[in-house]
């Protein structure tokens, strides 16, 4: 088992009023210029999961990775939305774009529902006007409402979705549903009507991963990557999070399908990480290198292709 160290080295940085991130120092004595963004998924903060930091600790000369804090990360994410953390991502994308230079290169790296987030700024409504990423990562990429409903019952869940539309219909979407209705699904924490109805509903905002959706859904999601933006996306082969019936290697080559189809860019590094649970805490040390590995060579493809266009 691979775990980071408890006290960790770098600089925090005040990207927005009340939003931080975590630079981790780098691993060479250069002052890195290209930055891995790190955003977790439903419940993560800046340092609750530990491959992050040894990601940081062997990424090339010329990288570091900064966590990023959203005011959907810890429990904020039950009363938030995709909309509002692509917004906020994209202030850390431009402060760090500032820091670091024009010639700087930023990657966007989701883990879990971070990879929802990086989704909806990539593809969702009002990406034009987002500063633009030049990588895109997508490691444990799952489907919340699949995952939900191989936990709940039919009776709790069509209660939950009920209830939500009726508050919705009330004027009320910004609502936590009573925890009588919603029990201890995602904890106790307030989640509002509109999140329930978005993790839930097929077609909902945060239904980017589900492995039923269309073909026609899939082109308008990750066939919106532009070129400009290459895509790695890392599946865990043994992520307790997807449910037995879905097959990730099929899902990937449908999602690979769809991003190649409008001349998007998948890495050749994607693929499916064997014996890696959701978030590799308790996962031994040759399956998170293979992560790091995979990540390494990411970067160094999109190194290759900036020298290819300066030559």
């Amino acid at each position: 088992m691979v775990s980071a160290a408890a006290i960790q080295a770098g600089t925090l940085h005040r990207y927005s009023k009340r939003l931080v991130a975590f630079e981790h120092r780098a691993s060479s004595d250069d002052a890195p210029n290209n930055m891995i963004l790190w955003v977790g998924g439903l419940g993560d903060g800046i340092h609750t999961v530990s491959y992050p930091s040894i990601l940081a600790q062997n990424l090339p000369r010329g990288w570091t990775l900064a966590q990023v804090q959203l005011l959907s990360s810890l429990n904020g994410w039950g009363t938030g939305s995709l909309q509002r953390d692509a917004k906020e991502l994209a202030q850390c994308v431009d402060y760090f774009r500032r820091l670091k230079g024009e010639g700087s290169k930023i990657v966007v790296m989701g883990h879990s529902t971070g990879c929802q987030d990086l989704m909806e700024y990539v593809t969702g409504k009002g990406r034009e006007g987002r500063p633009r990423i030049d990588g895109a990562i997508l490691q444990a990429p799952v489907s919340d409402r699949e995952g939900l409903h191989s936990t709940m019952t039919d009776a709790a869940r069509r209660q939950i979705i009920e209830t939500a539309q009726r508050f919705v219909e009330e004027g009320r979407e910004s609502d936590p549903l009573p925890s009588s209705i919603s029990g201890t699904y995602l904890g106790r924490l307030p989640i509002s009507a509109y999140r329930w109805l978005s993790l839930l509903l097929e077609n909902g905002d945060d239904d980017y991963f589900s492995s039923d959706l269309s073909d026609e859904r899939l082109a308008l999601t990750f066939g919106a990557f532009p070129p400009h933006t290459p895509l790695l996306i890392l599946f865990s082969g043994a992520d307790e999070h997807v449910p037995k019936s879905v097959n990730v290697e099929e899902l990937l080559g449908r999602w690979s399908r769809a991003v190649q189809s409008s001349n998007g860019v998948l890495s050749s590094s994607s693929g499916v990480i064997p014996g890696a649970h959701h978030n590799l805490e308790q996962d031994p040390e040759e399956t998170v290198q293979e992560l790091v590995r995979r990540v390494v060579a990411f970067t160094q493809e999109l190194d290759c292709s900036i020298s290819s266009k300066l030559s």
